[in-house]
């Protein structure tokens, strides 16, 4: 196959934006769409070469693994290595244990089925993970384990089916991806059926050039498809962002103007000189392992930094990726391909050897819990006192999720998210809870807990959250809707985000109007100490015992109370005795064990400083309506 240079110059410009959108400069919003026309050069590539090698009759598939063998391992193992010894250091025990079963998975090439279980890849909690960017090497090699074979098998019924073929699993991964986006955009963005058009698309570009390599590329109209095809590449880097549904018909955008690069930009043409120029051919030539590079230095810079790196950091950091870049390329990866140097049997050693070696690592990581014996029996403790209160918060609510209620007592439904866990937990350990019946709803956080049609919010929900949101409680289900008409008393806690808070009163007004004067609102509590930072900064549990609370958070308490008025439960007023909110307790244990959930410790001493202001919760119609104390909705600087 003839070496084109605009190829390895069309490299340049996918790397480089994904590693300018991973080190979070704005511009590059739809950087992400790097690996996008990664896999259409792939696609084109390989089939290229298969073709070639087949059209000669001397395709085999042992050669075609050596070749990626060559080409992924030595450097992605090199990669690895070094990155194992900086999590030990670095990583909290939770993280360490992650990236121990993503050593695993990217020894497998299965690293894509693992993060698209963790997490969407523009969480921020993704940033902190040093493979994640193996997703996309998974997804490839995947790939390849079938395709080779599917086109030996074409190419021997006939050369004439491999095109139909071709088209038509394109076309259906291509309709599942633009499903998946809206019923699941965590997988379809990480797993294969949903990202094989992209490939399959160079591979068609590939089948379009065979035998016409320089088919219409001297004329202008190729040069102006070129430039089109930049241009398409440009407007998505630009115009997207991680609210773009994404990679449905979106990515048609950049993988077009990809293709359209592919099949027209050549040396006598404008983008072929650009692509060719030997500043971006130097670039693609460093694409895989600068690739490699950039995601490990990114994720424990941050995971090292309590606050979030500037962007001085980050350029910095992206001048050492492309410094090792080199040296990976020019040591490591150019060595490793030259089959003069390095035999088959070699590499093929290599690649077992590596991947017994890291899956026992990854192994030995996830069976100690994440190394958890390196750490100081403090911070030990801390993590277990985190494990705990993670149950802790849930398991009330959980237990009682639709529980219908007991008409001998105080009928009481807790809805909302994680912060109404916390409320179940404060009320279950209140004076007379033996008298009180739960029953709670569920509504994530995020998702909207109000007593409005989804129409009226749904836009304010962010996209990777909406499949989410459909296993809440909907309020204006008959279901949800009879349970707040036989409850005596209705609690609303969420962690609520500003856009709640702004339609809270609609929300109330209509409550109240269909159910009576039977609610009570639980605001936020957070506050601006979270323990995990502060021993990933300090390495010790030498906790502050005061911290500030949360300058938004307070806002949306106020615009709460303003339409609650004294039926608006201020958590501040418990937490907070003075200006500041209190961490510990009086012997020294966490009240706040992440900056917002509650400890037991914690629920209990809320529980103990509510009552008495917190007016007696009879059954209604059995006692006449309590007075309520407004001190509950609490004021800056006040007492419990």
């Amino acid at each position: 196959m003839k070496y084109r240079r605009e190829i390895d110059g069309l490299r340049a410009i996918a790397v480089l934006p994904v590693i300018f959108f991973h080190a979070g400069f704005q511009t590059f919003h739809g950087g992400f769409i790097g690996v996008d026309i990664f896999f259409v050069i792939s696609g084109y590539l390989i089939t290229s070469i298969i073709m070639d090698e087949l059209e000669k009759d001397r395709f085999s598939i042992i050669d075609f693994y050596e070749r990626r063998a060559r080409r992924i391992l030595p450097a992605l193992f090199l990669v690895m290595l070094i990155t194992v010894p900086f999590a030990w250091l670095w990583l909290l025990p939770h993280e360490m244990r992650d990236f121990s079963q993503s050593l695993i998975a990217v020894s497998a090439f299965s690293s894509n089925i693992l993060f698209w279980k963790e997490a969407n890849y523009f969480d921020t909690a993704a940033e902190l993970k040093p493979l994640l960017h193996t997703w996309s090497l998974a997804v490839e090699e995947q790939y390849y384990l079938f395709f080779p074979i599917l086109l030996m098998v074409l190419w021997k019924v006939g050369k004439q089916a491999v095109m139909p073929f071709v088209l038509v699993a394109l076309i259906a991964s291509l309709v599942l991806a633009e499903i998946g986006v809206k019923a699941a955009p965590t997988a379809t963005f990480y797993l294969l059926p949903t990202r094989a058009w992209e490939l399959l698309i160079g591979a068609v570009a590939a089948l379009l050039l065979r035998d016409r390599q320089d088919a219409g590329t001297h004329s202008p109209m190729g040069g102006w498809l070129s430039l089109a095809g930049l241009g398409l590449i440009l407007a998505s880097l630009f115009t997207f962002d991680k609210e773009t549904p994404f990679p449905g018909l979106h990515a048609l955008i950049p993988t077009l103007g990809a293709t359209l690069i592919i099949l027209f930009a050549r040396e006598g043409n404008l983008v072929g000189k650009l692509l060719g120029s030997r500043v971006l051919v130097g670039i693609g030539l460093l694409s895989y392992s600068a690739y490699l590079w950039h995601q490990p230095l990114f994720a424990f810079a941050r995971s090292g930094n309590a606050a979030h790196p500037g962007a001085f950091t980050f350029a910095a950091l992206t001048l050492a990726t492309m410094a090792l870049a080199y040296l990976s390329w020019r040591f490591v990866e150019a060595p490793f391909r030259d089959r003069s140097r390095i035999g088959r049997g070699a590499i093929f050693s290599m690649a077992a050897t590596g991947m017994v070696m890291f899956s026992a690592l990854g192994v030995h990581g996830h069976l100690q819990n994440g190394n958890l014996g390196r750490y100081t029996e403090g911070v030990t403790h801390y993590f277990a006192l985190k494990d705990a209160s993670d149950e802790f918060v849930w398991k009330l609510k959980n237990a009682h999720r639709h529980a219908s209620f007991d008409p001998s007592k105080v009928k009481i439904l807790v809805i909302g998210d994680s912060n109404s866990g916390d409320l179940t937990n404060v009320l279950a350990h209140a004076p007379g809870a033996d008298q009180h019946s739960l029953s709670t709803l569920q509504v994530s956080v995020g998702c909207g807990n109000l007593y409005l049609p989804r129409s009226r919010f749904e836009h304010f929900i962010e996209r990777d959250k909406l499949k989410g949101c459909t296993e809440s409680d909907d309020l204006t289900s008959d279901a949800t809707r009879k349970l707040m008409q036989e409850a005596d008393w209705v609690f609303l806690a969420s962690g609520w985000r500003k856009w709640e808070a702004e339609l809270f009163q609609e929300s109330y007004q209509a409550l109240t109007r269909e159910f009576g004067d039977k609610f009570f609102v639980f605001g936020n509590k957070n506050i601006d100490f979270i323990p995990e930072q502060h021993i990933r900064a300090h390495q010790n549990t030498e906790f502050p015992r005061q911290a500030q609370r949360t300058q938004t958070k307070l806002e949306i308490n106020d615009i709460i109370r303003a339409t609650a008025g004294e039926r608006f439960i201020d958590p501040y007023r418990f937490l907070c005795p003075t200006s500041t909110c209190e961490t510990l307790s009086e012997n020294g244990q966490l009240i706040q064990y992440d900056g917002f959930h509650l400890t037991e410790i914690g629920a209990r001493l809320f529980a103990q400083r509510m009552h008495g202001h917190l007016p007696p919760l009879h059954a209604r119609g059995t006692q006449p309506e309590p007075a309520m104390d407004t001190s509950i909705a609490g004021v800056e600087g006040d007492g419990p």
